[in-house]
């Protein structure tokens, strides 16, 4: 039985994203680079306010920026205003090159204070850029998006002139695709656009672009049943491609002179771009001295993968190296990080499945010669942290190289001709880096799912220089949270090792039995165990599920990335698995052997977008073993989502595979107690997806219940407790058997915090 208590933990749970330093302090360290990053500054949030600390890496130092109480006296002095110091009004700082003083913004105004006799006074002040221009390096020119064009902006005099002239509807430059342009996001926190996708060259005097053609692609639709003024419903019209349609969003590569205001049109067809912008992925971006644009390029069926160079000058391009496979060639498993591919002074990194393991290959810059081999092994390169040309070395992140847990990454070193591999993280912890642009040394955040992260700065052969912050949970604890639980079983055929995480119930007493939740959520883009300390998105709510008493569990199955090629092509064909929910009943059924408190009598699935599919899918196809379930946002007809996603892992040509995606058809199948809830202004899985299963449900005579929340988009951002809460009350009423507590949570206003 859930009890008020349970309810209360679980919202602050479920906030924990939206409010840092609430129940987790010292998790997290943003450097803010001084001095090209020689040196940094970040603010450690104590849930109060926030302290503000200087880190000298060469030095081997860390100490408050400033002192806070003096700060705050001086700051209380000087507007008349009370200052906490444990709560200072400003959430950055200006610290000058000369060390003597610190600059923000507070109160209305923009404060000098001098560090040594701490006297504060209103100070000049640029106002910020627009968070909608990009601005050169040098800091001198601002690149933005009008209308349908490019326009640049002088920031020393504010004189504006057009980049581009000739953009139109549907043919414009500078963004992605509308399908994935999170317009309904947009509107709600006040942008009209994303920033433009555009790459300026080293030297500020050129911008990469693209123009990108949405002509022809298919229309769809969503009505706004109440706008915010009140008025007639609204008709919101947008470009959004189908598994199959013959016309999908393209990219015609241009560079832009600043100066002489010219624009160059790169000599090839246009990429496809059915999801994302090539420049926003860093799919194509500048060489370091600007001599040249790289950028890659994939056909339809994504079995071939080509690296290009492109002339800034005349708009030559020539092809420097491609791979083909028997299924996609990607250069990397993820699909929303970067390309694991860099071009050297005379040679390319290159990333590589084709020995079944993500490896790093060299190839010649000019021939396209493959020299080498560089890492091998049943393990995969996560990341390129970083080349040293001279010394020969290249340092990565990889994953598969911890026994216990094969998805923690290892920051690494080897030759580039592949000999002295070392590790540098010689631990079993996850590494999580970050590194300043002169790469002298590396930010290490090292924790595991059950271990609160510890931030050092380590040089290059892993020697920490100086240790920044250790986590303290004590707030988180006194929830009643406890550390997740992480296992390792075999997956449905029996032989593949699968890895997850379990989640014991607050207040958990092993002589009870509790109802189990996965929360499931299938890939294949991306894994639902992150194996750090944070949860991330994926993990948004697993532990308030487990706060009210659901023994919760989260697995990465076959067909997620992380591991081997063939590993992550198991989905290959078969998205209707949903993440290889097989595998999800075989874990269940082997975690309950030797965990008689995990009712298996009892199992719901609770998921959101990709995992709103897999959890009605749970329903469908393993009746027997899932009772009920809550389904958010779900892509439930691959027929009709987006095509790029869909033709990436079902197919570019595979309409059997996209009917095999479809939990409409089989909407007949239903015996359990399914709720389902979409945004009414969903961008992202359009409403429809949920409407159509709602509409096969009623036509077989099946009991469910529908949520459609009005104006709401994909991720319910601003009604995102009214949201859980209707969740988390269905699955206790029909799991625990009892009426939920009469509780009423606080909604997550909309801030800052929640794009950090």
């Amino acid at each position: 039985m859930s009890t008020t208590e349970d309810y209360q933990a679980a919202e602050r749970l479920l906030r924990r994203p939206a409010r840092p330093g609430e129940l987790v302090t010292g998790d997290k360290v943003r450097p803010q680079w001084i001095e090209g990053g020689a040196r940094f500054w970040y603010a450690v949030n104590n849930g109060v306010g926030r302290r503000f600390v200087l880190v000298d890496p060469a030095a081997g130092t860390r100490e408050p920026a400033f002192d806070h109480t003096r700060l705050a006296a001086a700051l209380a002095t000087a507007s008349g205003r009370q200052v906490d110091p444990e709560a200072l009004p400003f959430m950055a700082i200006e610290l000058p090159e000369n060390g003597n003083a610190v600059e923000f913004a507070a109160f209305d105004a923009y404060w000098r204070c001098g560090l040594d006799g701490y006297a504060c006074e209103p100070a000049e002040f640029t106002p910020p850029g627009s968070p909608l221009d990009v601005p050169s390096p040098d800091q001198k020119i601002a690149v933005s998006q009008r209308g349908h064009d490019l326009w640049a902006r002088s920031l020393s005099d504010g004189r504006e002139w057009a980049l581009t002239t000739d953009g139109e509807s549907d043919h414009r430059y500078g963004s992605g695709p509308d399908c994935t342009s999170n317009a309904t996001l947009l509107r709600k926190i006040g942008l009209p656009h994303l920033p433009p996708a555009v790459a300026w060259s080293p030297d500020s005097t050129k911008v990469l672009a693209h123009r990108t053609d949405e002509r022809g692609v298919r229309q769809t639709h969503l009505v706004e049943a109440r706008p915010a003024d009140g008025g007639a419903p609204l008709l919101h019209t947008q470009r959004y491609a189908h598994p199959g349609d013959e016309t999908m969003p393209q990219a015609e590569l241009v560079v832009l002179d600043i100066a002489a205001g010219t624009v160059l049109r790169a000599q090839a067809e246009p990429l496809l771009m059915p999801q994302l912008s090539p420049i926003t992925i860093k799919w194509a971006w500048w060489a370091p001295d600007g001599s040249a644009v790289y950028y890659l390029d994939r056909p339809r069926d994504l079995c071939t993968l080509t690296l290009h160079r492109l002339d800034p000058v005349t708009g030559e391009v020539t092809t420097v190296l491609s791979e083909t496979g028997a299924t996609r060639v990607e250069p990397n498993q993820w699909m929303y990080e970067p390309p694991i591919v860099q071009v050297l002074a005379d040679e390319v990194l290159w990333y590589s499945q084709r020995d079944g393991w993500g490896h790093l290959y060299r190839y010649d810059l000019r021939t396209g010669e493959l020299l080498g081999q560089v890492t091998s092994g049943q393990w995969a390169v996560r990341q390129i942290l970083r080349v040293d040309e001279a010394e020969r070395v290249v340092y990565f992140t990889a994953s598969g190289l911890v026994e216990e847990d094969p998805y923690r990454r290892t920051v690494c070193r080897v030759g580039l001709d592949g000999s002295a591999f070392a590790k540098v993280t010689d631990d079993d912890l996850d590494h999580i880096v970050t590194i300043p642009a002169d790469q002298q040394y590396f930010i290490d955040s090292a924790s595991t799912v059950d271990t609160p992260p510890v931030s050092t700065v380590r040089d290059w052969s892993g020697q920490v220089l100086v240790e920044l912050e250790r986590a303290d949970i004590t707030k988180l604890t006194a929830t009643g949270w406890t550390p997740p639980e992480r296992f390792r079983v075999k997956a449905a055929d029996g032989v593949t090792d699968i890895y997850g995480v379990l989640y014991h119930p607050r207040g958990f007493d092993p002589a009870q039995r509790y109802p189990v939740v996965d929360n499931l959520y299938p890939g294949p883009q991306v894994t639902r165990v992150a194996p750090c300390f944070d949860p991330g998105g994926m993990g948004l709510d697993a532990e308030p599920l487990a706060a009210l008493g659901f023994a919760v569990v989260a697995l990465d199955g076959r067909g997620t990335p992380g591991r081997s090629k063939s590993f992550h092509d198991a989905s290959y064909g078969h998205l209707a698995d949903a993440g290889c929910l097989a595998d999800h009943v075989a874990a269940l059924r082997q975690l309950a052997e030797t965990r008689p408190w995990m009712d298996l009598d009892r199992v719901g699935a609770f998921g959101h977008s990709g995992g709103g599919f897999a959890t009605a899918r749970a329903m469908l196809d393993f009746p027997e073993v899932y009772k009920a379930a809550v389904a958010l946002s779900g892509s439930h007809d691959a027929r009709h989502f987006n095509l790029g996603f869909v033709e990436t892992y079902d197919g570019a040509d595979n309409p059997e595979a996209w009917t095999r995606t479809s939990n409409v058809d089989l909407a007949d199948r239903l015996t359990g107690k399914l709720l389902l809830i979409h945004g009414e202004l969903d961008d992202q899985v359009h409403p429809h997806h949920t409407l159509r299963l709602a509409d096969r449900l009623i036509a077989a005579d099946k009991d469910f219940e529908l949520v459609i929340v009005p104006g709401a988009e994909h991720t319910f951002i601003d009604c995102l407790t009214y949201v859980r809460k209707r969740g988390w009350d269905f699955l206790v009423r029909e799991l625990m058997g009892t009426q939920p507590p009469a509780y009423r949570p606080t909604p997550i206003p909309l801030g800052p915090e929640l794009f950090a």
